[in-house]
C-alpha cells in the first residue's frame, strides 16, 4: 500500500496502555449489575446474559496462556481508530498465545452470514496501525437479528474454530452483539460475543462509557473546517454560513463543535424539544440574530446546525412517528403512486394535528419525511438538506421585515454538510490511544471467558497510564422502545443533557458570539509535539469530568 510520508511516519506511533493492560492482567469484577429501564422485561429477553458484573482489568502476576480463534466485524458507518481497535485486539490475542489467530470478515456483518472472510495478519495489521477508515475490511449495515444469520454465522465460526467474536459498532449494532451472544448462550454453542462502542455521534455514552470512539476526531476535523471558514467569513465579511453536521439521533457533535469554534449561532436540537419550538420560532431566532448583528454592519455570520434538527423539532417528531407506523403499516399502498396522490393518501391517513403539521411542510421535504427509511427504520434525515431550508426561510422572513422596515441589511447565504470528511480522518493521539485500548481489553474479555460484555476505558481525561480498562454486560445499558412499530430491547441513546457542563457553558456565553464576532480558529489535528495541545480530550469530555 502506497503511504503519504505522514502515514509513513504515523505508522510507527506506538499507542500507550493504561497500567492495568501493560503487563500481566487480573481481573477484578464489581457488584451485579441490571438494566437501565424495563428491568423485568430484559431480564426476561436475555436469562443468560444478564446481571453479570462490571469489571476492570488490574495488573496481575501471570500471564494469561489461552488458546483460541477470534472473529472480528466492523458494523455500521465509520469511525476514525476502527483500525486500532483492531490492532489492539490482534496485539492482544497474541500476547495470550502467538499461535491464536485473528480472522476479519468482509463488509460487515454480512461477511459472517455470507461466510465472506480474510485472516488477518502481521503484515496486514502493520499496513494500517494509525489509520482512518475501515477499508481494511470494510464495514456494512447488515442487520444481525434472525435466528437464521446466527446458525448461519455458527457454520464459518464452527469451519474456523472461532471461540468469540467481537462486533465494533455503535448502539445498534452492540444491541445485536447483546441478541447474539444471548443466542450462542442459551444453545450452549461456546461462542462469545463481545462489543465495541464506535460512533463519531457521541450518542453511545453512559455512566460507564465516557465517549465513544472517533467523537475526538471527527470534531476535531470538523471544527478545524468551521474554524477556516469562520476565517474566510471574517475576512470577506459578507456572507452567512449555514453548516449542518452529523448527528442524527442527538447534537454533540454540534455542541463540542461550537465549544471548540464560538459560532455566531448553535442549535442544539434537544433544547428546541423541550422547549416545544416550532419551525418558524427557530427561523425567527435565527432572523433576529442576523438583523441585529446587520444594524451593526455584520451582514456575516456563521451558524451550525445538526443533522437530526427536523426530527427534534415536536410537532414534526410526532408526525415522523405516526409516519413511521404508517409506513409500516401501508407503505406498499402509497409508495408507488404519483407525488400529489401520494401526498393526498398521507393526509388521508394522518391524525388531524400531523396533517395540518405535514400540509405546512415545503414538499420536497415531506415528501422526504413520507418515504424510505434506513437499514434501522430511521428517517433518512441526512437527505434533508436543513442547512439550505433554513436559510431560505430566514431569508423569506428577512424580505418580510425589509418591506415592514425592520431590516435594512444585506443577507447573502452559503452552505455546508460535514459529513464523510470527519468519519475516516486519521485518528488523534486520543483516539489512536482509546481504540488500541479497546482492542486490548476485548481481547482480555475473551481471555477471561466473558460474553455480553462491551469492552470499556474510563478515567480518560487523566493520563494514559491512569486509564482504567474493563468491561461492561451490554444489559445493564438497555432498555424497551418502539422501533418499527414494535417494542424492543435496545441500548438507550445519550442526548445532551442541558444541565450538563458542556450545554451550560456554551449556553452561557452564545449571546456574546451570536452579537460579536467571537470566532477561534483551532486548525489541524497535531500528532506530535506537547501534549497539552496533541493528546487533549474534547472540551465535552474535559467539561464534563471538571
Amino acid at each position: 500500500m502506497e503511504k503519504s510520508l505522514l502515514q509513513a511516519q504515523r505508522s510507527a506511533y506506538q499507542p500507550k496502555l493504561p497500567k492495568g493492560l501493560q503487563g500481566a492482567v487480573k481481573v477484578s469484577e464489581g457488584a451485579p449489575t441490571q438494566s437501565v429501564g424495563n428491568q423485568e422485561e430484559i431480564k426476561a429477553l436475555f436469562p443468560n446474559t444478564y446481571g453479570m458484573p462490571l469489571i476492570e482489568f488490574v495488573p496481575g502476576d501471570v500471564a494469561v496462556d489461552k488458546k483460541l480463534n477470534i472473529g472480528v466485524i466492523l458494523s455500521g458507518g465509520q469511525a476514525p481508530g476502527g483500525h486500532n481497535v483492531i490492532a489492539g485486539l490482534f496485539d492482544g490475542v497474541k500476547r495470550l498465545n502467538p499461535e491464536n489467530r485473528l480472522y476479519g470478515f468482509i463488509l460487515g456483518p454480512g461477511g459472517l452470514v455470507d461466510h465472506n472472510y480474510m485472516e488477518l495478519t502481521a503484515d496486514i495489521i502493520d499496513e494500517y496501525r494509525n489509520t482512518g477508515g475501515f477499508d481494511m475490511i470494510g464495514s456494512g449495515r447488515t442487520k444481525l437479528e434472525k435466528e437464521d444469520q446466527f446458525e448461519k454465522g455458527l457454520e464459518i465460526l464452527r469451519k474456523l474454530d472461532i471461540n468469540a467474536l467481537v462486533i465494533i459498532g455503535g448502539d445498534d449494532s452492540n444491541t445485536n452483539a447483546c441478541v447474539l451472544a444471548e443466542y450462542y448462550a442459551a444453545k450452549k454453542y461456546g461462542i462469545q460475543v463481545i462489543g465495541c462502542p464506535k460512533t463519531i455521534d457521541g450518542d453511545l455514552k453512559n455512566d460507564q462509557i465516557e465517549t465513544s470512539f472517533g467523537f475526538d476526531t471527527a470534531t476535531k476535523t470538523y471544527s478545524e473546517l468551521i474554524g477556516n471558514i469562520e476565517r474566510d467569513c471574517n475576512s470577506a465579511r459578507k456572507y452567512w454560513h449555514f453548516i449542518k453536521l452529523m448527528g442524527r439521533s442527538a447534537s454533540h457533535i454540534a455542541l463540542e463543535c461550537a465549544l471548540q469554534t464560538q459560532p455566531n449561532i448553535c442549535l442544539i436540537s434537544e433544547e428546541i424539544e423541550k422547549e416545544d419550538k416550532t419551525l418558524n420560532q427557530i427561523v425567527e431566532e435565527i432572523a433576529t440574530v442576523v438583523a441585529d448583528r446587520a444594524s451593526r454592519g455584520m451582514n456575516f455570520g456563521v451558524i451550525l446546525i445538526p443533522e437530526g434538527l427536523i426530527e427534534f423539532i415536536p410537532a414534526i417528531g410526532r408526525l415522523i412517528q405516526e409516519l413511521n407506523d404508517l409506513l409500516a403499516a401501508h407503505g406498499a399502498d402509497y409508495k408507488d403512486l404519483a407525488p400529489a396522490a401520494q401526498r393526498e393518501y398521507i393526509l388521508a391517513h394522518l391524525s388531524k394535528e400531523n396533517a395540518e403539521t405535514f400540509a405546512t411542510l415545503p414538499q420536497e421535504v415531506a415528501r422526504q419525511l413520507s418515504l424510505d427509511r434506513d437499514p434501522h427504520g430511521n428517517v433518512q434525515v441526512s437527505l434533508i438538506e436543513t442547512e439550505k431550508l433554513l436559510s431560505q426561510m430566514v431569508g423569506e422572513k428577512l424580505d418580510q421585515w425589509k418591506k415592514e422596515g425592520k431590516f435594512t441589511g444585506k443577507f447573502s447565504a452559503l452552505h455546508h454538510f460535514f459529513g464523510y470528511e470527519g468519519r475516516c480522518a486519521a485518528p488523534s493521539n486520543f483516539d489512536a490511544d482509546y481504540c488500541y485500548a479497546l482492542g486490548v481489553s476485548a481481547s482480555q474479555l475473551i481471555g477471561a471467558g466473558k460474553t455480553g460484555y462491551m469492552a470499556i476505558v474510563k478515567n480518560t481525561t487523566a493520563n494514559t497510564d491512569e486509564w482504567k480498562a474493563g468491561g461492561v454486560p451490554i444489559t445493564m445499558m438497555m432498555n424497551m422502545e418502539r422501533r418499527n412499530g414494535e417494542m424492543k430491547p435496545v441500548i438507550r441513546k445519550a442526548l445532551v443533557e442541558l444541565d450538563g457542563n458542556p450545554f451550560k457553558t456554551f449556553a452561557k456565553n452564545r449571546e456574546k458570539w451570536a452579537k460579536d464576532t467571537c470566532y477561534v480558529y483551532p486548525g489541524p489535528i497535531q500528532y506530535w509535539g506537547p501534549a497539552e495541545v496533541c493528546d487533549q480530550p474534547t472540551r465535552t469530555l474535559a467539561l464534563e469530568q471538571a
